[in-house]
């Protein structure tokens, strides 16, 4: 089987190309021949045979001439259709397995697949991951960035609130650019054309359900993860936060619970903006953004690991790894992350945003090491996919 794998970043540059690359290479050891279609960039490190990409955007910066034609980029690239033939016509892949390229390539994309397909008579399925809720949302965090809370006013197809809570980057412009994306594809109905969706948590298929064009072509699948053993390590005296360092993580939340225990000490790895309100705080160690072996040790010899998102998180890796190396959760109870966590087993929940119930959980789980021990014990028994089983659970769905 050929299966070409689209994303507008191929380089690491987050979970969704981690999943891309583990999976790409997954079902090339089954037999399976891949190829990849998205962004030219220096540090693309997979691509495809006639090595057609489009042109690099870069947001943050590039040329003032280049920034001026973003906005209509963005919403449709005659380009990205044209270097996707290209790629389709020496390809011919049986599947086309879509995963982030809002924006940079935009859904014109899926008419250039779908129109490729009829007429070249060639049977190809195309499947899209939903990492987020971006095919509902135009700020796919499903978040008012502004005020701080979760928000559903978008779903149903209600775009014009993003601009009235300028949902993206807390920019006016950029949220009129991101509603006309999605009121455009909205009209065209876009979404039609994919045979089916991936949702990474049952929560991301319920709010996917919302739109009457995505409705019955949804599937939830949990994401799959390493089967990397758990580092020989001894249980050491701290609570763990890893991650973002911003707001609708929950850091905020965070914080004010360290303040409130000072005398329990807490680590907290990662990266962001929020990263100057962890300075300060005596019981509270910021080592920074760790990877690979480092940030694996410190997991697995954390009592307790947090996760105290305020954002529609829907299979955030960090608890799944904390679980798999046998690390209890402390998880909000918003998005995906109660499936995740079998409460009272091997974590607990707490309400999201509510620092006083973040807290007493904290102080609860600290002072009852009996309880905290236990959970940890049954971490040993928590079972999440691997990439092999993860891509056998595809085969159905690639075939149709």
């Amino acid at each position: 089987m050929k299966v070409l794998m689209i994303n507008k970043f191929l380089y690491p540059n987050g979970g969704s190309e981690t999943y891309m690359f583990e999976l790409g290479k997954q079902l090339e050891r089954m037999g399976h021949e891949v190829q990849y279609f998205g962004m030219e960039h220096e540090g693309r490190c997979v691509g495809n045979r006639v090595d057609a990409y489009t042109s690099s955007m870069d947001f943050h910066g590039g040329s003032k001439l280049a920034k001026l034609t973003y906005p209509l980029k963005t919403i449709y690239s005659s380009e990205a259709r044209q270097k996707l033939r290209l790629v389709l016509d020496d390809f011919r892949p049986d599947v086309i397995h879509l995963n982030n390229f809002n924006y940079q390539l935009t859904p014109s994309i899926l008419l250039e697949a779908d129109k490729w397909r009829k007429e070249s008579g060639h049977a190809c399925r195309i499947l899209y991951t939903a990492h987020d809720h971006q095919l509902v949302c135009p700020d796919h965090l499903c978040y008012q960035s502004i005020e701080g809370h979760s928000c559903e006013e978008c779903l149903g197809g209600h775009y014009v609130n993003c601009i009235k809570h300028r949902c993206i980057h807390g920019s006016r412009a950029r949220s009129v650019i991101g509603c006309a994306e999605a009121m455009f594809w909205k009209w065209k109905k876009v979404y039609r054309k994919l045979d089916v969706i991936i949702c990474c948590s049952a929560f991301l298929e319920k709010k996917l359900d919302t739109n009457p064009d995505l409705r019955g072509r949804t599937v939830a699948m949990h994401n799959f993860i390493s089967t990397k053993k758990a580092p020989a390590v001894e249980k050491q005296d701290y609570v763990l936060y890893f991650g973002r360092f911003s707001k609708e993580k929950g850091v905020g939340t965070f914080v004010e619970a360290c303040k409130a225990l000072p005398d329990i000490p807490f680590v907290a790895a990662g990266s962001g903006p929020l990263e100057g309100e962890l300075a300060g705080i005596p019981n509270l160690k910021n080592v920074g953004f760790q990877s690979g072996e480092e940030l694996q040790r410190l997991i697995a010899g954390a009592r307790l690991s947090l996760c105290p998102s305020e954002c529609y998180d829907n299979c955030p890796f960090s608890v799944m790894e904390s679980l798999m190396y046998g690390t209890p959760v402390l998880g909000a109870d918003i998005g995906g992350i109660p499936e995740l966590i079998d409460a009272g087993v091997n974590g607990e929940l707490f309400e999201s945003g509510n620092a006083d119930a973040l807290t007493e959980k904290i102080r609860a789980l600290w002072d009852d090491r009996t309880r905290l021990d236990a959970y940890a014990r049954a971490c040993g028994t928590t079972r999440f996919d691997t990439v092999e089983e993860y891509a056998e659970k595809l085969m159905p769905l690639y075939q149709g």
